[in-house]
């Protein structure tokens, strides 16, 4: 019998000083089972660092040629694309290909390095694609912000975000690799 997903519920309050948007939002999400939760958080503060009207979570890893996450146009129109994790080159060339712009967001901690080594010029064709690294570190302890119903607030002022649960708060400074 095949796990079925943990679905949660999450409100949360986005005060983005550095693109002047402050909104809540409610979300539902569903943990794939073979889904951490760290990289659930991962999830999370990409929405949240690219919250706008229409922005929404795809099938995911049920599905293979759609973003985890992307914000499309009325026309159908890929406006973003954003992924998780460390991506390999022929899956962001189709994604380049296919949306205006391009976000990855790279947390694994020492591999991450060595990936973007292998990656680095390959990547640079890309002039839609921007790739970030969020510290091992931070993202752990976003891990330890995960409850079946989440209230989170998120402040990002000069790049840092600060994710607090109303008990704990975690900062986050994402490395911009591109």
């Amino acid at each position: 019998m095949a796990l079925k997903a943990t679905v949660f519920k999450a409100n949360l309050q986005i005060a983005d000083m550095d693109r002047h948007y402050y909104h809540d939002h409610g979300l539902t999400l569903a943990q794939h089972p073979s889904e951490t939760d760290e990289r659930m958080m991962v999830r999370l503060l990409a929405y949240a660092l690219n919250a706008e009207e229409g922005l929404e979570f795809s099938k995911g890893l049920c599905v293979d040629d759609e973003p985890e996450l992307w914000l499309k146009e009325l026309s159908g129109e890929i406006r973003l694309w954003v992924e998780f994790g460390e991506a390999d080159e022929k899956w962001l060339r189709k994604a380049a290909g296919r949306a205006k712009q391009v976000k990855l967001y790279a947390y694994g901690g020492r591999s991450v390095p060595v990936w973007w080594q292998k990656n680095e010029s390959a990547f640079r064709r890309y002039q839609n694609l921007e790739v970030w690294n969020f510290p091992a570190d931070q993202v752990k302890a976003l891990g330890g912000l995960v409850s079946r119903t989440m209230q989170l607030n998120f402040s990002v002022s000069d790049g840092e975000i600060y994710v607090s649960n109303g008990v704990d708060t975690v900062l986050v400074t994402p490395e911009r690799l591109q």
